[in-house]
């Protein structure tokens, strides 16, 4: 294998296509997970000699643990897993069912869990390995009133990173969790979130997806902890808490 070994869920399309691309472009090889087993061909042909492909639903626990197996049998290691997975959600929090918020926490939140909890036994035995979560800014600032179950999920997501670093650094320093929180990213993000649009692409201030997957792929070399994908960011989180926050 070249370089790292660098598993992606989420890989055939967006923010975990543009990873792929950046990542491989550095030398590293590519271990591309998603559903769509046609989306994930042609950008094995994009990316080149560098891929490897598992069609794989990566929210069902026995799949990430099947994928984790795979991997291992034709890359003879893992050394990063981005858990790229994830899906929006068009509605108030008043309206919310018990049916939205299971989905996004299946989505958003357990498929991160399972990716972290079946490849850790491969890092801890190695002493080493680096996972990556891809949250969101919504994650950070609940600004998004339509967007709330999913914000909440990436929530979750963010404090479930932080606590997992915690609890592997006591005994495996050598292992990083890394979160990356982009904003408003141009793909099907929106066109794709349950109850429909809008469309990511028509909003204000979005960046590319190739944008965020080169700092991703930045990222993987560099196994920082928090990672905003937009100057300014972290300013502006900080902003919203000192607005909307006050001492008792």
């Amino acid at each position: 294998m070249t370089g790292k070994v660098v598993v992606i869920t989420g890989a055939s399309g967006g923010i975990g296509a543009a990873a792929a691309e950046s990542i491989a472009r550095r030398g590293h090889t590519v271990v591309l997970v998603a559903r769509r087993k046609d989306a994930l061909d042609a950008l094995a042909a994009r990316v080149g000699p560098h891929a490897v492909c598992i069609t794989a639903d990566v929210t069902r626990r026995d799949e990430v643990r099947r994928v984790v197996a795979t991997a291992l049998a034709r890359c003879d290691r893992i050394d990063v897993w981005i858990n790229n997975v994830g899906r929006g959600i068009t509605r108030l929090p008043s309206q919310l069912t018990d049916d939205d918020i299971d989905l996004m926490m299946q989505v958003n939140v357990k498929s991160a869990i399972y990716g972290m909890q079946e490849v850790l036994p491969h890092f801890r035995e190695r002493g080493d390995g680096h996972v990556i979560n891809v949250s969101s800014m919504l994650g950070r600032v609940p600004s998004a009133l339509i967007r709330s179950a999913y914000s909440g999920a990436k929530h979750f997501l963010n404090a479930i990173t932080a606590n997992f670093r915690t609890e592997v650094h006591q005994t495996h320093p050598g292992i990083q969790f890394s979160l990356v929180s982009p904003g408003v990213v141009r793909t099907e993000f929106g066109n794709n979130a349950v109850h429909g649009g809008p469309d990511s692409r028509t909003l204000p201030e979005s960046q590319g997806a190739a944008e965020v997957g080169e700092i991703i792929a930045m990222l993987v070399e560099s196994r920082r902890p928090d990672v905003y994908t937009r100057a300014g960011a972290r300013r502006r989180v900080v902003e919203f808490f000192e607005t909307n926050g006050e001492d008792p």
